[in-house]
């Protein structure tokens, strides 16, 4: 079965339940409507077939929510429909949230990147046989170069029992480095745990109330919590584990990350997470709902960390793959009975969110199949052609310029001037293509796909007394007609 579905256009299978919802503008695309009934199709065979008990999903184009729904079940026992509003525990999506907290106060002025973290939590200390190793700093932490220990001091993941803040410094005291800081990445949550320690020592706050303030309230992120959420909330997914061997699945015990909550604790769904998608594609200054510039936004998105094979490695809070030539960068998450994914492909200003509510659900395959299903079809709703129909008068820039570096040719073509160099093995290939630029006269932008070139830069054409080219200025260079004066 599937709960209510939003942006799906008429679903007419029996086994659809709840409202169905009137259609964003590109969901009622014909092509991005087939697709989204194929995703939908694909992980509904999946749930059913696997006996996954629920899954919730969206997709989100820059900033329009194009389509969210619900799968199976969100509680089993009471026949509590898995919908758009349905809440699961995020778990490690969670330290995306905490790098936001740590890039506003850096932002402010109140901490660098490359500071110690001893600067800010002058208590950490702990044992290394690496004496030699750069310190430890808080961009260490949001790559997972710091070299710490996966975990603090105590097994939670077997009895579930997490420590507080003052047992987990205690635990600090037990525990040594396990590799050098910058030698290579080695994910801890023990280091978005004391990520979360700085945002609390800088900004004067509780975590959890420093970034519902400067993170949720802004976002109009009314669905999420920072804190544990009541087990008994008739909007939280039942947490269930994995399936045996029988075909019996239990249910997964209720946690309290406590003092890991900055690495793991956060509950909320996925429309509300497509709030926080649609904040990675904005720019602009920081203020209201844009609660990072833009420049910020981009600088936890690049790589910070490359791995040795160059297709991942880690942004600022965040994990950045290079998969089928295209860039993606997100988080996933896992608590006791949730498996979650966000992930977003900024090329194309798509991100797609999966939460399940088991031990064995797999939001990474429906995420990815949401991407190769449906991501075609919005790019090429949403593609953007810049280019244009020769204006009169536009034959007088064609012909041929030379300089001691060589030709460079103009061409009239049906969509625009196209500027080449023919000496090339294949000129079209790297070809520039000029936009004219409003307002200024025989002035043009180039666009390359080569940046060594003029990409962005202006390009002038000079006319001579026939009314033709006779030089193109790029910058300060020039280079001059060989034919047409």
């Amino acid at each position: 079965m599937i709960g209510s579905i939003r942006g799906l256009g008429n679903a007419r299978q029996a086994n659809y339940t709840g409202a169905v919802m009137a259609p964003g503008v590109l969901a009622a695309r014909p092509d991005v409507k087939a697709a989204l009934d194929v995703l939908s199709a694909w992980i509904e065979n999946q749930r059913a077939y696997s006996g996954l008990p629920g899954a919730t999903l969206s997709v989100v184009h820059d900033q329009e929510l194009v389509w969210a729904a619900g799968f199976g079940w969100a509680d089993l026992e009471r026949r509590v429909s898995a919908t758009p509003d349905t809440l699961y525990r995020i778990a490690s999506i969670t330290k995306t949230f905490t790098a936001t907290a740590i890039l506003q106060l850096r932002d402010a002025g109140r901490l660098q990147l490359d500071d110690p973290l001893t600067r800010h939590l002058p208590w950490f200390s702990i044992t290394t046989k690496l004496p030699d190793a750069p310190p430890i700093t808080i961009r260490h932490l949001l790559t997972h170069t710091a070299g710490l220990p996966r975990e603090a001091a105590f097994p939670y993941w077997t009895d579930f029992v997490f420590p507080d803040a003052e047992r987990l410094r205690e635990g600090l005291t037990r525990q040594e480095g396990i590799l050098a800081t910058e030698t290579q990445w080695k994910y801890s949550n023990l280091g978005l745990a004391l990520a979360g320690d700085v945002v609390e020592a800088v900004s004067g706050e509780p975590y959890a109330d420093y970034v519902q303030r400067h993170i949720l309230d802004p976002l109009e992120m009314t669905a999420t919590a920072v804190r544990a959420p009541d087990p008994a909330d008739r909007r939280l997914a039942r947490p269930y584990g994995r399936r045996m061997p029988d075909g019996s699945r239990g249910a997964a015990p209720h946690v309290d990350t406590l003092a890991i909550g900055a690495a793991a604790n956060m509950t909320t769904s996925v429309m509300d997470l497509s709030r926080f998608a649609m904040l990675q594609f904005r720019d602009g200054p920081a203020g209201g709902a844009q609660i990072l510039r833009g420049s910020t936004l981009r600088e936890m998105q690049r790589i910070h960390w490359l791995e040795p094979d160059w297709q991942a490695g880690w942004g600022l809070g965040f994990r950045i793959q290079r998969v089928g030539g295209k860039t993606s960068f997100g988080h996933g998450g896992s608590l006791p009975g949730y498996r979650t994914q966000l992930r977003m492909w900024p090329a194309d200003k798509l991100a797609v969110i999966a939460m399940t509510n088991a031990d064995d659900g797999d939001p990474l395959t429906m995420v990815e199949r949401a991407q190769q299903y449906v991501g075609p079809s919005i790019a090429k709703a949403t593609a953007r052609d810049d280019k244009r129909a020769p204006e009169p008068g536009w034959e007088r820039y064609a012909g041929r310029f030379r300089n001691r570096w060589g030709d460079v040719q103009v061409l009239l073509v049906d969509d625009g001037l196209l500027l080449i160099e023919p000496s090339l093995p294949d000129p079209l290939a790297m070809a520039t293509r000029l936009y004219p630029i409003e307002g200024q006269p025989h002035t043009f932008r180039a666009e390359e796909k080569d940046p060594y070139g003029s990409h962005g830069e202006t390009v002038l054409f000079e006319l001579g007394a026939n009314g033709r080219a006779m030089r193109i200025r790029f910058g300060q260079n020039y280079i001059d007609a060989v034919e047409n004066w």
